[in-house]
């Protein structure tokens, strides 16, 4: 048996149990500490755990006095270094023991993720399987938006009829006034544009054409789409998040109210019947704007811009930018309320549940109108 332990040790304490030389006797595999193992004697003891080996399996500390978080530092520390566990301790000891454990706990190191190309590949594969989850959820919520509708149909006296109309006055008439600005202005500017481009070609007059034809098939829709998902799609996932942070939702649940019917229903409807009026008012105010612009800037008269309006585009255009407007305020709504009811209990959860509705709103209204636009090619519309 080999005996770890300083003759010269200096003894400290108020009583025998603190005075008590400290040792730690090593035999095979195993080390029995003993006497005070306190602050007054840390430089010793770290000495004598420093010169134990370190194939220990087993540290005896009932041969222990008197222990303090120094005493119980250095034994945490022998036995984190040999690998070997702390036997014999008393009850108090044994928390002291395992209270400096917790603290001496080494931080974990997380592996090498490996090769940068991989850890991309695998992030764009999470991405991916986490936007395919995401768009089966939005499919799966539209098909119960749907089913709701067409239960309400069947009972047309479900219809929350104020609900409907006051949806209708917040998220169509009060958003005339911008969606009619930003469809002036757009106008104006593409007006503009085109003038200088055709220019070099002699071709001014075609900016008519060029007005007429795409604001009414495509830039006063889209632009409605857009502005309607930026203030409507927002306001209904904020609305319904702050109903579902407060617990209004479960609330209405619980009270035998189907959430579908009573939230998200009426916005859809809503947006459903004010997409066309508001989609119309573009249309108008960017042709106003164009005829403005082609006026000022090409000197052709508003008589003469109507007449080669007229020649230019045919019923068909403007039908071709109205038919998208229900589908595109129902899917708006249908994400706005979607967003909303996935709202967890946090005000973080709700303002990224808003970002996330007009992101995938507008997302979803640029990919709907694309596919718009291949369907009326293929039937030569």
């Amino acid at each position: 048996m080999t005996t770890i332990a300083d003759d010269n040790s200096e003894q400290k304490g108020g009583g025998a149990d603190r005075a008590a030389a400290p040792g730690l006797e090593v035999t095979e595999g195993a080390a029995r500490a003993h006497g005070a193992w306190s602050v007054a004697h840390a430089r010793l003891l770290d000495r004598q755990a420093a010169a134990a080996p370190a194939d220990l399996t087993v540290i005896d500390v009932s041969g222990v006095t008197w222990l303090d978080t120094s005493g119980a530092y250095l034994l945490v520390r022998l036995a984190d270094r040999t690998g070997a566990r702390i036997d014999g301790a008393s009850e108090v000891q044994r928390q002291l023991i395992e209270r400096v454990a917790e603290a001496h706990a080494r931080p974990v190191v997380l592996p090498d993720d490996g090769n940068p190309v991989v850890r991309l590949v695998a992030a764009l594969g999470e991405g991916v399987l986490a936007a395919g989850a995401r768009a089966t959820s939005i499919v799966g919520f539209l098909g119960a938006t749907i089913e709701c509708a067409a239960r309400t149909a069947l009972r047309p006296g479900r219809l929350r009829l104020t609900a409907t109309v006051h949806h209708m006055e917040q998220a169509g008439v009060k958003a005339f006034p911008i969606v009619a600005l930003i469809s002036f202005l757009v106008g104006v500017v593409l007006a503009f544009q085109g003038a200088a481009q055709l220019e070099r070609f002699g071709a001014q007059i075609f900016t008519v054409n060029l007005i007429g034809i795409s604001v009414l098939r495509e830039i006063g829709i889209l632009l409605t789409a857009i502005v309607v998902a930026g203030r409507s799609g927002s306001a209904f996932a904020a609305q319904i998040g702050s109903m579902k942070v407060n617990e209004e939702v479960d609330a209405m649940r619980a009270l035998g109210l189907d959430p579908m019917e009573v939230l998200v229903l009426p916005r859809v409807l809503a947006l459903c019947l004010m997409m066309g009026p508001l989609a119309l008012l573009a249309d108008i105010s960017g042709l106003i704007g164009g005829g403005l612009m082609a006026w000022i800037a090409l000197d052709i008269p508003p008589a003469m811009f109507a007449e080669r309006l007229v020649a230019a585009v045919k019923l068909s255009t403007l039908l071709v930018g109205l038919v998208k407007a229900p589908v595109f305020g129902a899917l708006i709504a249908m994400v706005g309320c979607y967003e909303g009811l996935r709202t967890a209990g946090s005000a973080e959860s709700l303002g990224q549940q808003t970002t996330r509705a007009v992101v995938e709103g507008i997302f979803i209204v640029i990919v709907v109108d694309a596919m718009f636009s291949v369907f009326f090619n293929l039937i030569g519309v």
